[in-house]
């Protein structure tokens, strides 16, 4: 069963400056090492990095939560499959949300190009 969907869409320029402007520190405080590494071995990393940048705003109003509640940027991990899948892997405060929401899976989508990132999450209870 559904029991949450979120969408987010940014400018990959926008994510860019930020990139630009703050470098590391901008970086290590929304992304996890491994999204960090999956998406500096790309061409274009703006655009990768602006994916996961609206994948965990769509996890966060597939949760129901926005910012607040305890839920952290870091704490929502998009993990590539081998088969190139993205897949949500939530960690500390924002996992116990999830579970407290009975949430069993998040599930996600992402596309972007050179202008803009989109994504959508699905929370679902139970099997899918």
């Amino acid at each position: 069963m559904i029991v949450g969907l979120g969408t987010d869409i940014v400018e990959v320029s926008r994510i860019e400056k930020m990139i630009e402007r703050h470098a590391d520190s901008f970086v290590n405080r929304i992304f996890t090492p491994g999204e960090i590494a999956y998406c500096q071995q790309r061409k274009f990393s703006a655009e990768p990095f602006a994916g996961r940048w609206a994948a965990k705003e769509a996890v966060m109003k597939a949760l129901g939560t926005g910012f607040i509640q305890g839920t952290h940027f870091q704490e929502i991990e998009i993990v590539t499959e081998p088969s190139g899948r993205p897949r949500v892997v939530l960690h500390g405060s924002t996992a116990e949300l999830a579970k407290q929401l009975f949430i069993d899976e998040i599930l996600v989508t992402m596309s972007h190009c050179r202008e803009y990132a989109t994504a959508t999450a699905i929370g679902v209870r139970g099997s899918v």
